[in-house]
């Protein structure tokens, strides 16, 4: 089980990878870059559907938006934009494996 959800948080952290350099990119469109940003803020905010203080159950309501929006939002991003944004996250990961094993 620990072992999925290690999987899974590193799929997700480089799925955010692939996001903010695609936002980053002029050439997404407004409304992908708005969608992303009201997904952090959904996120970040203490306005829930379920409490954050409520042990384990606060934090699935914001695992399974991010679960679900990030990977919507790359399916509809603009395919040079997503190659490009592919691209960057995994110059950038293979640079942090690359200093950890030093």
């Amino acid at each position: 089980m620990f072992l999925r959800l290690g999987r899974l948080f590193r799929t997700m952290g480089r799925e955010i990878l692939v996001l903010w350099y695609a936002c980053r990119n002029p050439e997404t469109p407004a409304v992908f870059k708005i969608a992303a940003l009201m997904l952090g803020f959904y996120v970040i905010s203490p306005i829930d559907l379920l409490p954050d203080w409520l042990a384990l159950l606060g934090l699935t309501d914001d695992v399974a938006i991010l679960a679900l929006g990030i990977p919507a939002l790359l399916r509809m991003m603009p395919a040079p934009v997503l190659q490009q944004a592919h691209a960057a996250a995994d110059r950038l990961m293979s640079r942090s494996r690359a200093g950890s094993r030093s």
